[in-house]
């Protein structure tokens, strides 16, 4: 019992790291600008092609260690991995990080479902919940520890490009070395071919649920998209932050937040966070606008901690629900389209902003992109109080 103890928590590092791995490019960004001399548009399709990679490994080999057993999959997926930081570490113009990044999201798209798996397998019996916490908290946790640990590499190490990436392959040999002692916890079952072919759906009965959520989940995601692309360049050009460390904290304070605020409400009716995530949300990012429009780095620092508490109870409630809503042979498709969803917000609008920057400044985008996001809060605030009503039993005497 001990060991399975250690190993759900051996395999919970191996969750953090790979989201962690792929924050840290955020505060490098800028810097793989100055050296390539690169534009924002062209920025954010580097930060995009990961997505692609990611969303079509979800897609295609999302279910793929139910068939072939857990360790293989997470083997190759550490091995791949480790083929893209090489890439990065030896990169020498912006075609060498494109490539990077689509590894890298290949890699973590395999990762993060077969880890997931693997949690929920050695989750303790006698609190089956607990995979899913570590899983949702470790993910957001990841994202802003490897936002601030480059940051902070970059800032007070030597080599900002390079050492980075030696100490994530370091990490990858120990994550290599878990998988090797991990016991298999799937058994092999026939029918792998067919598990590659992409399955994505929404039952009749779930779509008025999905259509509540939804706007939710995009306002969210298209927020952590802005900040994990173009968060660090608004911070120097807008802010006139110049320290790399602290360009990393800008992806920390809402990721961060995010992790701390999803722990916190982790046995709250995920349902009653909804309307609260998005307005928070909204909220949120009205207030770093002002902070922008300010130069204030603290009313833009306080807007985005403010906004990652609706981002981690966005995290914590839309997949929570879809967790409730779905039965067992629903749910594998539900959450694939939730993922799509999700990453397509997560990058198009970021990708849109990059372009748009190049034609009418960064500031100007940043403005236009904050004022969507408040604009979908507060009618996804609207959509789920409106929702939540109809969902409400009618009681009293007619």
């Amino acid at each position: 019992m001990r060991t399975r103890a250690r190993l759900f928590a051996a395999v919970g590092g191996i969750v953090v790291l790979f989201p962690a791995a792929s924050s840290v490019p955020s505060p490098l960004y800028p810097l793989y600008q100055q050296l390539f001399g690169f534009s924002a548009a062209t920025l954010t399709v580097v930060f995009a092609v990961y997505v692609l990679g990611l969303l079509g490994a979800l897609l295609v080999v999302g279910a793929l260690s139910d068939h072939v057993g857990r360790r293989p999959v997470l083997a190759g997926a550490i091995a791949l991995e480790a083929v893209s930081f090489v890439v990065f570490l030896t990169a020498g113009d912006v075609a060498a990080l494109l490539v990077a990044r689509v590894l890298q999201g290949i890699a973590t798209g395999a990762a993060i479902t077969t880890l997931g798996a693997t949690m929920v397998d050695l989750a303790p019996p006698e609190a089956p919940h607990r995979a899913g916490m570590i899983t949702g908290v470790g993910t957001l946790a990841g994202l802003a520890a490897g936002a601030v640990g480059a940051g902070a590499l970059i800032q007070l190490a030597p080599a900002p490009t390079r050492l980075v990436w030696i100490v994530l392959l370091a990490l990858l040999v120990v994550s290599a070395v878990i998988v090797a002692v991990l016991p298999e916890t799937s058994t092999r079952r026939s029918g792998v071919w067919s598990s590659l072919v992409p399955r994505v759906g929404v039952a009749p009965r779930l779509r008025a649920e999905v259509l509540a959520i939804t706007p939710v989940l995009v306002t969210s995601w298209a927020l952590g998209g802005l900040y994990m692309s173009l968060g660090p360049s608004i911070a120097s050009t807008l802010l006139g932050v110049q320290s790399r460390l602290v360009g990393g904290l800008v992806v920390t304070l809402l990721c961060g937040t995010g992790a701390v605020t999803s722990y916190l409400l982790r046995d709250r009716a995920v349902r009653s966070l909804v309307a609260p995530a998005a307005g928070l949300l909204a909220v949120g990012t009205a207030v770093t606008l002002l902070g922008m429009a300010l130069g204030s780095v603290v009313v833009a620092g306080l807007g985005t901690v403010v906004a990652g508490v609706g981002f981690g109870a966005a995290a914590l409630a839309c997949f929570g629900v879809f967790a409730e809503i779905a039965g067992p042979d629903e749910r594998g498709e539900l959450f694939a389209v939730a993922y799509v969803i999700s990453y397509t917000a997560f990058s198009v609008p970021a990708v849109v902003a990059g372009i748009g920057s190049g034609l009418v400044g960064l500031a100007t985008a940043a403005e236009v992109y904050g004022a969507v996001i408040v604009a979908l809060g507060v009618v996804a605030v609207a959509i789920n109080v409106v929702h939540a009503r109809r969902r409400r039993p009618v009681t009293g005497i007619a």
